[in-house]
C-alpha cells in the first residue's frame, strides 16, 4: 500500500490498527499476523539500536537505514516517525524525500524541539506554532510522491489542551493530511480531540504513559481513524528476553523454554527461506 492507497484507506470510518515495529522481522511478523499497515517507531529503534530511551539521539542517516530495511521486508505500507524531522524547514526537506526513497508511506513531525523526547516523558519543550507550521509547509512542498504528512502536537502538557488543539487545526491549514494530539490525559480528552479536529485524527495507545488505554472499537466509535500501539512488540519482546537471560543462566540451558520460542522451521518460514532455496536452484547451479 503506498501512501495515496493509505489516504484513501484513512478516508473510511474503520480505524486502522498500526502496531509498532522496530526492525525489519517484527514487519514480517505483523503482516503474517494480517495487519494493513506498521508503524515504525523511534523510540524501539533507539531501544535497540542505541540501548538508550527515546531521547531524540538517532540520526536521521540511522533511521533512513532502518526504514529501508523495514519496508523492503514487508508489503505493508510504513508510516514513519519523523521525529522533528531532524532540524528546521531547511533540513526536514530533504528528511522527507529519504523517507520517501527508503519507503515510507507517511511520515510523522512533532512539534518539540530538539533534541525530542518521548511524548509521555516530563521536560518536554516546543517550537513555536509558527515554525512549525512551516515545517509543515516545507514537508508537504517537498514530497515527491504521495507521501503522507502527519502533524503532531505535543503541546498538551506544555501549553494545555485548549492550547494542543490550536496548534493541531493550524497544522491541517498548513497541509498536514492527518493530525495528531499526543498524550491527551483523560478518556474525554481522548473524545475531545477526535471531535474537535476534522479527520484522519490519530491517536496514540503507549502502555503505561499518561493516556488511558482504549481499545481500537472504542477509539474509532470516538470518530478516530489511525490508532498506533509503537511501544508494545519491542516491550513484549524485551520481556521475553529478560526471562531467557535468566534462566539460561540459572540453570545453563534453554530446554524449559523451547515452547516459548518459534521452532527453527517457523522461523525460517517467517523469513521466507524457502523463497531464497528456490532462488538458490535456479540461479546458483552448484548449490
Amino acid at each position: 500500500m503506498t501512501g495515496p492507497a493509505l489516504r484513501e484507506r484513512l478516508s473510511r470510518p474503520e480505524i486502522l490498527v498500526a502496531p509498532g515495529v522496530h526492525d525489519a522481522l517484527a514487519a514480517k511478523i505483523a503482516e503474517r499476523a494480517g495487519f494493513e499497515a506498521v508503524y515504525f517507531t523511534g523510540a524501539g529503534f533507539s531501544y535497540t539500536h542505541l540501548g538508550t530511551p527515546d531521547l531524540g539521539l538517532v540520526s536521521l542517516s540511522e533511521t533512513v537505514w532502518r526504514l529501508a530495511a523495514i519496508a523492503e521486508a514487508t508489503r505493508l505500507p510504513v508510516i514513519a516517525d519523523g521525529d522533528t524531522g531532524y532540524g528546521n524547514a531547511l533540513n526536514i526537506g530533504r528528511t522527507v524525500r529519504e523517507f520517501e526513497r527508503a519507503g515510507a508511506a507517511a511520515i510523522q513531525i512533532e512539534d518539540q524541539a530538539f533534541p525530542k523526547r518521548c511524548g509521555h516523558l516530563t521536560g518536554k519543550a516546543l517550537i513555536s506554532a509558527e515554525e512549525m507550521v512551516g515545517k509543515i509547509k516545507a514537508a508537504v512542498d517537498a514530497r515527491r510522491t504521495g507521501l503522507l504528512v502527519i502533524g503532531r502536537t505535543d503541546a498538551r502538557s506544555v501549553e494545555g489542551f485548549e492550547a494542543a488543539l490550536e496548534r493541531a487545526l493550524s497544522y491541517k491549514e498548513a497541509g498536514a493530511d492527518v493530525l495528531f494530539v499526543e498524550a491527551p490525559e483523560s478518556r474525554a480528552e481522548l473524545e475531545r480531540v477526535a471531535g474537535a479536529l476534522p479527520p484522519p485524527a490519530m491517536a496514540n495507545m503507549v502502555e503505561g504513559g499518561v493516556t488511558p488505554m482504549l481499545s481500537a472499537r472504542e477509539l474509532e466509535a470516538a470518530g478516530y481513524r489511525l490508532v498506533i500501539f509503537p511501544g508494545a512488540a519491542v516491550r513484549v519482546s524485551a520481556a521475553a528476553m529478560v526471562r531467557l537471560m535468566r534462566v539460561l543462566r540459572e540453570q545453563g540451558t534453554t530446554d524449559g523454554l523451547s515452547g516459548e520460542m518459534l521452532s527453527f522451521e517457523e522461523l525460517n518460514d517467517l523469513l521466507g527461506l524457502p523463497e531464497f532455496q528456490r532462488r538458490e536452484k535456479r540461479y546458483l547451479k552448484d548449490v
